[in-house]
């Protein structure tokens, strides 16, 4: 029986683990890895702040749905044959030790983004995989020698990225970015730049909502909040020009709660001065924010001076602070992209092209990604994985 011989476009997590995971399952098969820049796995290394957050626990997860705004239903069914056990195993039996935070997040124990890079480059030494660096593929007939082509390209804002491979007939959903902070042309708010505090933020008048760590910055918000609102409203937020309004309850509370307490505090403390009682935890500088920005110059008074329409005031900018956002962050932190190659256009459990026999794609080309948190990089591993099962059993086809 002769051997496949497999081309992987794209030197990054997916490409990878694609290409290890085959080789030892089907250690005969000829792999090589192009990749179009001088290095590969550059998104690995930078990710997680250099320490690769390289999959998540899962433990708070109801839903699928909650962490893969496209692409759950695909990734539910993948995760009965490899999922974020089998990742955290697969990297710890190949001598990357694992640890789990209290968040769920799990990178390398080494907090290095190096470990994994270092695990992935041993392994295709140890295997025989072949990788050619500033290899671009500009066609799918320059790789009509191989038997097999997984395309691992990860995701691209630009639509022209996956063009060399629509002439297979391959259905493209649109690109956009994903996972991004947003600008507030808000002087004051901008002056609070380094306040982390946890927050809901909503998009008014949708079912867009996110909860977590919010960061506020020079240019606007950041923080784990901000990033998942932008995935779960990725494509609105873009069709929109990034020009929508936000809504921050800072207390993380109903509104009725929030202000029966700021009803207990003046009750209680009516001659506390205001600014000198911080409700909800906020902080110092985050609390004379709200306050002035509710009450004017009446913050400046003790909590007993307030009446019942400046309570149901503060209350209201404590719990729906309204804002509008003014575009994405001024550089380009954009890390993942929603769209891509279609979900119609593979077989979901094959992940190969309907339209063209021997083409298969994983991880970010294809429409799926996640929040922040592992989940993108889970969904590389696993999607990385059903390919290469499914190469392997195509290997019973070749005489």
């Amino acid at each position: 029986m002769r051997m496949p011989k497999v081309a992987v476009v794209g030197g990054g997590a997916a490409g990878f683990f694609f290409a290890v995971s085959l080789k030892e399952m089907l250690p005969e098969a000829e792999v090589t890895i192009f990749e179009r820049s001088r290095h590969v796995l550059a998104k690995v290394a930078v990710s997680g702040g250099g320490r690769c957050n390289c999959t998540n626990s899962f433990a708070d997860v109801r839903d699928l749905s909650q962490v893969y705004p496209r692409g759950h239903r695909l990734i539910k069914r993948l995760f009965n044959v490899f999922d974020h056990r089998d990742a955290y195993a697969w990297f710890e039996r190949h001598g990357v030790a694992l640890t789990t935070q209290a968040d769920g997040c799990v990178f390398p124990v080494s907090q290095r983004a190096q470990s994994i890079i270092d695990c992935f480059l041993s392994e295709c030494r140890r295997l025989g995989v072949e990788i050619r660096t500033e290899s671009p593929v500009a066609s799918l007939s320059d790789l009509q020698d191989f038997d097999r082509i997984v395309v691992t390209t990860g995701g691209s804002a630009r639509r022209s990225a996956y063009e060399w491979f629509a002439e297979a007939g391959v259905e493209l959903v649109e690109p956009v970015p994903s996972l991004f902070t947003l600008n507030i042309a808000d002087e004051a708010l901008r002056s609070l730049m380094g306040t982390v505090t946890e927050a809901t933020v909503m998009i008014p008048a949708t079912s867009f909502r996110a909860e977590g760590p919010l960061l506020v910055t020079h240019w606007g918000m950041s923080g784990p909040a901000i990033l998942k609102l932008s995935s779960y409203a990725a494509r609105l937020l873009h069709d929109n020009g990034y020009r929508m309004p936000l809504s921050v309850n800072w207390a993380n509370q109903k509104p009725d709660e929030v202000l029966a307490e700021l009803r207990r505090i003046a009750g209680s403390h009516a001659q506390r001065q205001i600014l000198c009682e911080k409700p909800f935890a906020l902080t110092g500088r985050l609390w004379n924010y709200l306050a002035a920005k509710s009450l004017g110059q009446r913050s400046q008074g003790p909590w007993g001076s307030l009446n019942s329409k400046e309570l149901n005031r503060l209350a209201n900018t404590l719990c729906n602070d309204t804002f509008e956002t003014d575009g994405r962050a001024p550089f380009k932190d954009e890390f993942v992209t929603c769209g891509g190659v279609s979900l119609k256009s593979v077989n979901p459990t094959t992940l190969e092209c309907k339209t063209r026999v021997g083409l298969h794609f994983a991880g970010e080309v294809l429409d799926i990604d996640g929040i922040t948190g592992g989940f993108n990089f889970q969904a590389a591993w696993t999607t990385a994985h059903a390919v290469a099962r499914a190469v392997k059993e195509s290997n019973k086809n070749i005489p």
